[in-house]
């Protein structure tokens, strides 16, 4: 399918083809007909992008000190790996569309139903949308789709006016009359308000007043005494300012246009520096209205499709676009005469070359239309034709998310394989990880991955609900996998697994990747010649991560479930011994922000007698490093410090050893890849992954029942 793509480093907007997305789970894939240019979000992107990255640093602060914390844990060349990697490759455009649903997961959508479709990086400019169900609405047959496709940009104007909770006859100013302005105007005189608009650009007020402004004012403080005295001197109840500007002067215009106690409501990307002394006199309340309302950036609501009861939170992001919707049923809006411009999307260069103020021309909605063509739903790219070299060992990939692109990946190019085939559930990033990578496919369909006879190993780092779900395919199809930790996130599944296994004998291998790391195989060879069980300690400072986060949901198994395997599987391979019985506990707290898993204390015992503690903490100050290993027997003791340092102990002498912080990524997949060239049983038996996984399941269980449980 085409899709509007953008350079993160360049700027550079490039209509190109890349495979079509999947239907999203419980969610709709949609054919677009009409999508619309947010001009003030997508210019910003597009002048970002050409920025340089100090001028990127001065206008993102925030992003600079997410990239600082990551050099203070990973390192600067890690960090700059990966800085590298994003701005290398190219992003979709576009959040407001409307179309055709082609496919359906979800019992609120059919086939042939007409949408309006919502949501950045759902909604974009491209053929074809896989959109979650809570992100898409029905169209009637009063509106048109080119109408509807305006229905997210105005369902966040219509944000901002509940916000500001308007009563007929209230006095409201609208701060910037762009796009998104010319909607709020709509929406105020439809609910009974006094509306007064100002802008820079006075190209604009012949269509406020059209559309309902009772007087609009050069956008300065010049003026205030003259919009004032329209309100019969008593001052605007509300402003809602929907302007896009670098300065403070909007919210410094609409603090002098407020009656006392009058209310600022913020929907456009301005600064928020509040002069005190007259927003104390007037005690003005200031609001900000989140993009198209509640439910936005809830991954619960949006991914999951886990609705607000309408009894506690009445208009959604999804029940606001409902209103839109309805109101241009009614005929009580208009958005025909918001349209100044219209290309097809092979011709949306036009489009961004005005929007960056290359065309000198005026301009507010800007619409794409798409064209039928019978190739639109394909779903794999072809992005070389080389053939493969008989002496290489050809490589399929499922996911590529960081830790795939910045860790997998990176080890297998050293391993000197042929890169086949990439998978990914978000077609852009298979297209541009493929290509970086030299893959010969881009494609959307992992079926077609692990049944190609010309792939030797399939290596897979998707979210932890697939994993058993890929490894079961791949053992049904006689194909190799490396499958990223956990192996399984219930018993149920492990045991399918167990059982196919068992039929088909196909070699499989997860990520435990600590066993295969400098620190740990220095230690191994240290306590090799034991006479003693091992006594074991694992302490991670793993750091918190909310409850809303994809790992913390309750169908990716958690944390301990995602994590702790590394650690369980370490001290298996310490021990060489599978662990019997496990105990686990976690702490009690009234705190609800974060999972009470994230905090607990497992007990292990190996059939030797071996024991091993972990403990996981997502409490520890972030400046303590996350790992850190300790081990007792025969006379001899062992120090791991977050894989840079170690020591050993052995009567009255202590060895010390450095190491770079590796943690076994890079030896384990060489050890893969030898084990395929040589056809070699994989590093890691299968009795090990087993027990590991198992004994990590029921972790989790012995919290819940509150006792030891065997394996």
């Amino acid at each position: 399918m085409l899709q509007l793509l953008q350079h993160q480093k360049t700027g550079e907007i490039i209509i190109d083809d890349i495979p079509a997305p999947k239907c999203f789970p419980n969610g709709i894939l949609v054919e677009t007909n009409y999508s619309v240019i947010s001009a003030g979000t997508e210019k910003t992107s597009v002048d970002n992008a050409k920025a340089s990255l100090i001028e990127r640093a001065k206008r993102q602060p925030d992003q600079v000190k997410i990239v600082l914390d990551f050099i203070k844990k990973e390192g600067i060349f890690s960090t700059w790996a990966r800085v590298k990697s994003k701005l290398d490759s190219y992003k979709t455009l576009g959040y407001s569309a409307s179309g055709r649903v082609i496919e359906t997961d979800c019992s609120d959508f059919q086939v042939g139903d007409y949408v309006a479709i919502a949501g950045a990086g759902y909604a974009n400019h491209g053929e074809i949308c896989s959109v979650p169900k809570n992100l898409a609405v029905k169209i009637s047959e009063q509106v048109s789709l080119q109408d509807a496709a305006y229905t997210t940009i105005a369902a966040i104007a219509l944000q901002g006016v509940r916000q500001a909770k308007v009563k007929i006859g209230e006095n409201i100013a609208v701060i910037g009359l762009g796009l998104i302005g010319q909607i709020t105007v709509q929406l105020l005189k439809a609910n009974g308000a006094n509306v007064v608009g100002f802008d820079i650009d006075e190209s604009t007020f012949q269509l406020a007043n059209e559309f309902g402004c009772s007087y609009v004012f050069p956008s300065n403080k010049d003026f205030v005494k003259e919009a004032i005295f329209n309100t019969n001197s008593a001052g605007f109840d509300s402003v809602l300012v929907t302007a896009s500007a670098n300065s403070n002067q909007p919210v410094e215009l609409a603090i002098e246009l407020l009656r006392k106690r009058g209310k600022i409501i913020i929907v456009g990307a301005v600064p928020m520096i509040i002069p005190r002394d007259n927003f104390y006199r007037k005690e003005l309340e200031l609001k900000i209205a989140t993009s198209y309302g509640p439910g936005r950036y809830d991954p619960f609501y949006e991914e999951l499709g886990e609705d607000y009861p309408i009894g506690f939170v009445r208009w959604t992001e999804n029940r606001n676009m409902q209103s839109i919707l309805n109101l241009l049923a009614k005929n009580q809006l208009n958005f025909q005469k918001l349209t100044t411009h219209q290309f097809p999307l092979q011709e949306a260069n036009k489009a961004y070359q005005l929007i960056s103020g290359e065309v000198k021309e005026k301009y507010l909605g800007i619409v794409l239309s798409y064209s039928a063509r019978d190739n639109k739903n394909i779903k794999s790219i072809e992005l070389k034709k080389e053939g493969k070299p008989k002496s290489k060992i050809n490589i399929g990939f499922i996911g590529t998310g960081t830790f795939a692109q910045n860790y997998l990946l990176p080890a297998l190019q050293k391993c000197d394989v042929e890169f086949h085939s990439i998978a990914n559930s978000t077609p852009l990033t298979s297209l541009n990880v493929g290509k970086r990578f030299n893959f010969k496919v881009a494609t959307n369909n992992t079926q077609e991955i692990i049944s190609n006879n010309e792939i030797d190993i399939v290596f897979c780092a998707t979210r932890h609900n697939s994993h058993a779900y890929y490894v079961m395919e791949a053992i049904k199809h006689n194909k190799t996998i490396f499958i990223e930790k956990p192996l399984a996130i219930s018993l149920d599944e492990l045991e399918k697994i167990d059982e196919l296994y068992k039929i088909h004998q196909t070699p499989f291998i997860v990520g435990f990747n600590r066993r295969f790391s400098e620190p740990f195989l220095k230690i191994n060879d240290f306590i090799n010649n034991r006479s003693e069980p091992l006594n074991m300690l694992y302490r991670i400072n793993a750091g918190a991560i909310p409850k809303n986060h994809w790992v913390q949901q309750p169908e990716n198994g958690g944390r301990i479930i995602g994590e702790v395997c590394h650690f369980i599987d370490t001290m298996t391979f310490l021990a060489k011994s599978l662990p019997v019985q496990v105990y686990a506990y976690n702490t009690s707290t009234s705190q609800k922000e974060f999972a009470a898993n994230d905090n607990i204390g497992i007990l292990l015992k190996f059939r030797d007698g071996s024991i091993g503690n972990i403990i996981y903490t997502s409490e520890g100050a972030q400046s303590l490093p996350k790992e850190y290993f300790e081990v007792h027997t025969s006379s001899k003791s062992a120090i791991m410090d977050n894989f840079t340092k170690v020591k050993l102990f052995q009567g009255g002498k202590l060895q010390e050893n450095s190491f770079n912080g590796e943690k076994g990524i890079q030896n384990e997949v060489k050890q893969i890849i030898q084990s395929i060239k040589n056809r070699l049983p994989m590093p890691i038996n299968y009795n090990e992954i087993f027990a590991v996984s198992k004994a990590t399941i029921l972790a989790i269980d012995s919290i819940k029942f509150g006792k030891p449980l065997d394996l």
